[in-house]
Order: C-alpha cells, then sequence, then structure tokens
C-alpha cells in the first residue's frame, strides 16, 4: 500500500490587498529611456575659437588651483624642483634664519635710488664714490660668503639627517632661497625666522 505523501498544496487565492509586494512593483523602464538618463550634456564647441576659448579657460582653471595648491603647501602641485624631504628641509633651514644674502636686493635697490637722486654735483661724486668703493664690494663679499655656508652647511645636515636622500643640488637650491626677499620666495615659507611654524590664515 503506498504511502501519500505528507506535503499538501495551498491552493487558497492570495487576495488582492496582500500587503507582500509581487515582482519589482515597477515597470521596468525602456532601454532607449535609461541610456538616456544616464547620457550628460555635451556643449561640444561651435567652432574653432569656441573650442580655443573653453581650452584657454580650462587651461586658467587649472594654472589657478595648482597656484592655490602650492601656496597652502600642497607638495602635489609642486615644480619637480621643490619635491622631496631634503627640498623640504633646505627651505625650512632657510626661511627659519635671517641671513645676510636676503637683504642684497633691497640694498640694491635702495642704492640705485639713491643714484637717481638729482644731489648737488658735489655731493653725487661723493656718493657714488662710497657706493663704488665700499658698498657693492661688502654686499658682493657678503652675499659670496653667505651663499657658500649655506650651500655648504645645508647640504651637511642633509646627509646626516636624511642619509636616504640624495644631497644632489640641494645645497645651490638653499644658496639661491637665501637670496630671494622673504616675502617672494616660493614655494612660500611654512616657518618663521627662530623656527615656529606660520599661523595658519583664516
Amino acid at each position: 500500500m503506498r504511502r501519500r505523501s505528507q506535503t499538501t498544496v495551498d491552493d487558497t487565492p492570495v487576495p488582492a490587498d496582500d500587503p507582500k509586494p509581487q515582482g519589482k512593483g515597477r515597470p521596468t523602464p525602456k532601454r532607449r529611456d535609461a541610456e538616456g538618463r544616464r547620457r550628460q550634456p555635451v556643449s561640444a564647441p561651435k567652432d574653432r575659437k569656441e573650442a580655443y576659448r573653453q581650452m584657454r579657460a580650462k587651461q586658467a582653471a587649472e594654472r589657478d588651483r595648482a597656484r592655490q595648491g602650492m601656496l597652502a603647501g600642497d607638495e602635489r602641485y609642486f615644480p619637480a624642483r621643490d619635491k622631496g624631504p631634503a627640498r623640504k628641509f633646505a627651505r625650512d633651514w632657510v626661511d627659519s634664519r635671517r641671513l645676510p644674502s636676503q637683504y642684497f636686493l633691497p640694498l640694491s635697490m635702495v642704492i640705485l635710488l639713491a643714484t637717481w637722486i638729482p644731489w648737488p654735483i658735489s655731493i653725487r661724486a661723493q656718493v657714488l664714490g662710497y657706493v663704488v668703493a665700499i658698498g657693492w664690494p661688502i654686499m658682493m663679499i657678503g652675499v659670496l660668503a653667505t651663499s657658500v655656508y649655506v650651500a655648504w652647511k645645508v647640504k651637511k645636515e642633509v646627509v646626516e639627517k636624511l642619509p636616504k636622500e640624495s644631497p644632489k643640488g640641494v645645497g645651490f637650491y638653499a644658496a639661491m632661497r637665501a637670496l630671494q626677499i622673504r616675502k617672494l620666495r616660493f614655494p612660500p615659507p611654512s616657518v618663521l625666522p627662530g623656527g615656529k611654524p606660520v599661523p595658519a590664515k583664516k
């Protein structure tokens, strides 16, 4: 005698207001409608002049973004010559000190302006004589001595403190930065004279 199956099928009809959703509950969108929503509007240039204008605007935006990144100290936007721990150390070393060479350009401007002043002939001759005979030689000797010292000292400290970094060119890099007026240095200084960090701009 065969044993009846214990499984039974419930043939009770499901009411129309059954809260359980059946399927997705929404119609499947047509392929062309879905692709249309994915498409982004593209403003193609009308002519060569418009294409050139768009290219110039894009390049200007990229340059501005790079400049803002450099001002913020973001090394991703630095030129190759400014990247790396050794160059960062050189900048901070120079920026944390008041070096005689950084006053070379301001003093040169003062001397140049002094020669343009309409002094009386006798005084003008004396001023130019002192400048040529004393002023310029002293400045040049000071700049040369400072540059040699900065290049030697920075390279020496990079070798000692950053042994994994190449010291090639770092001395010259530091000496050239030491010649620049502090406010015109780029990338801008991240430390104040004395070594304290530059306060963040509000």
